[in-house]
């Protein structure tokens, strides 16, 4: 079943405003002086070759009308004029293409950087994929940002053009034969009315298409990822079943649009042929009566051509016209749900920032699926330096409460006070390392250049982990960390992380499993030297010992505070 926005592409009005909006913030943004005054360059080239194309017709007129009078000095003449014109188009239409590279360049960096930042801001990726309400969002910030940009300034320059030849023509056209003028107008309106009805269909084909093409090389990202456990559990059935239905899909309705482009194109091909023929069939009568010169007969035809052409723009530029509203369609939907996912309430769950506080108020999770209750009216504090451990039935617990001090939990009510992310460090059971060097993921991209290296090489000894410096190559090396790290070293490169970055806060899934207890007692020992207040999340065997306070959440999502050092003293300052 295709998406929504598959099915409704959007009207033109609709495209229209779409592209106004997105044309006004460039010209506003920080880039938009050096994209105004691209913009103008592109302009003044554009009039200047059109100029020259003018000149041109008039120049081959007076060369073929020399040759047909055998006028040896006037052919000299011309000839020289005619190389002298030819040099300047050259290099005004080369100026005119670089200039328009570079804008298209601009604007794409520009555009999916703001896209970008859109994407990642507001945890908009997470609620997208976890919605499902978009499909292949990657794909259209990467693919369709590059067509857009792309397109828009060609298909724009392309009907400026028309314009400019329009009135430059014209009147070239009209002086040589009215009726030929008039013949140009019928013939390019009777040809853009029967273009649009032969490839309407191509712009909701070509959207499905962007999308089952990016589906195939989703999948095929998938078994490269996972490639490891594809072999291990022996999946390439199920796989190959899958890659083969996307390659059927994407076939099937590239097939479509092959055949919609063959009606498309008997109709264009053969409207351009006749191009060819109907000036010539309307001037030489006039030639043979002797009422315009022979070089006026080639001249008609090159203004005749370049009218139509600029007449003709629907039926010349279907396919891309087509493929540009798909695309145009594809990134209106992603401002669309990009803009529904930021906006979205998450209930009565809220997140307040305060820099000296990490407690959970009267906190409710529930599961998203079936609105169960994981945690009922959770309340406590953690100070500076001390360790509350919260036993959870089950790991999805654990999981649920990370998520909801991350500020990505959808259901539930209460509240959590907390610094902001980059003050209270999350480290989940299964760790994530984001591409880097080792350097970057220890103390972040900004602090790289900077951070003490003898800090950093104190800390992986203390965790025993500066084997790990070594298998990497060193600490500026990138590496694709899921295959060169086991999942226990990935967690000790994130609690090494914590350690040299010391927050006021951090929350972690129990240290001593995977790691063992005497790491354990070592990084809770760092932890507390660092003046980090940490809750520590895991299941009946989590270790307790020398805990400020326990909570223990039961199945049903109550719980109940367990003698403890300190326990009473914490949990009073919630109620």
């Amino acid at each position: 079943m295709e998406p929504a926005a598959a099915r409704d592409t959007g009207s033109p009005r609709e495209a229209f405003r779409r592209l106004g909006a997105s044309l006004r913030e460039l010209a506003t943004s920080e880039v938009g002086g050096r994209a105004v005054v691209q913009a103008g360059l592109l302009l003044l080239f554009l009039l200047v070759i059109n100029g020259l194309n003018v000149v041109n017709s008039y120049v081959g007129r007076d060369f073929m009308t020399a040759i047909a009078q055998r006028d040896r000095t006037a052919f000299v003449r011309q000839a020289l004029v005619y190389a002298g014109v030819f040099l300047l188009s050259t290099a005004a239409a080369v100026l005119y293409r670089f200039t328009e590279e570079r804008l298209g360049l601009l604007w794409r960096e520009w555009l999916t950087g703001r896209l970008v930042d859109r994407y990642l801001a507001g945890h908009v990726y997470y609620r997208l994929n976890l919605a499902g309400a978009l499909a292949n969002p990657d794909q259209r910030i990467a693919d369709d940002v590059r067509a857009f940009t792309t397109s828009t300034l060609s298909l724009a320059l392309v009907f400026l053009n028309g314009l400019v030849t329009v009135g430059a023509f014209s009147g070239v056209l009209w002086s040589i034969s009215r009726p030929l003028f008039l013949v140009a107008v019928g013939y390019a309106a009777l040809g853009s009315v029967l273009a649009i009805g032969f490839g309407r269909p191509l712009v909701r084909l070509h959207y499905a298409q962007s999308d089952r093409e990016a589906n195939f090389r989703g999948d095929l990202v998938h078994v490269r990822e996972n490639a490891e456990l594809v072999a291990f559990l022996h999946r390439e059935p199920h796989l190959r079943a899958r890659l083969r239905r996307d390659v059927t899909a994407l076939a099937a309705n590239l097939r479509r649009i092959v055949a919609v482009n063959r009606n498309l194109g008997f109709f264009t091909t053969g409207y351009n042929y006749f191009t060819q023929l109907i000036p010539i069939l309307i001037v030489a009568p006039l030639f043979i009566r002797g009422e315009v010169e022979f070089g006026v007969i080639s001249q008609s035809s090159m203004a005749f051509a370049h009218l139509l052409g600029a007449f003709s723009l629907v039926v010349n530029q279907f396919p891309q016209l087509s493929s540009y509203a798909a695309v145009l369609a594809r990134l209106g939907a992603l401002e669309d749900a990009a803009e529904a996912a930021s906006g979205r309430d998450g209930g009565r769950l809220t997140v307040v920032e305060d820099e000296t506080r990490f407690a959970f108020e009267q906190v409710t999770l529930r599961a998203p699926q079936d609105d169960k209750v994981l945690v009922r009216a959770l309340s406590f504090e953690v100070p500076r330096r001390a360790r509350v451990v919260v036993r959870v039935p089950t790991h999805g617990v654990a999981a649920a409460m990370q998520r909801a001090v991350a500020g990505i939990w959808e259901r539930g009510e209460g509240r959590i006070v907390r610094p902001r992310l980059d003050h209270v460090l999350l480290i989940p059971e299964r760790p994530y390392l984001p591409p880097g060097t080792l350097r970057e993921l220890l103390v972040g991209a900004d602090r790289a250049a900077t951070a003490p290296e003898g800090e950093i090489a104190e800390v992986l000894r203390r965790l025993d982990a500066a084997r790990i410096v070594q298998r990497a190559g060193g600490l500026d090396v990138e590496r694709d960390w899921d295959d060169l790290l086991s999942l226990d070293e990935q967690r000790l490169i994130g609690l090494a992380r914590i350690l040299l970055a010391a927050p006021p806060f951090a929350m972690v899934a129990d240290l001593a499993e995977g790691l063992g207890r005497e790491t354990a007692d070592r990084i809770r020992a760092a932890f507390a030297e660092r003046g980090i207040g940490w809750v520590e999340l895991g299941e009946d065997g989590v270790d307790t010992r020398g805990a400020s306070a326990t909570i223990e959440i039961a199945a049903d999502g109550t719980w109940r505070r367990l003698p403890g050092d300190g326990t009473d003293a914490i949990l009073e300052r919630t109620r």
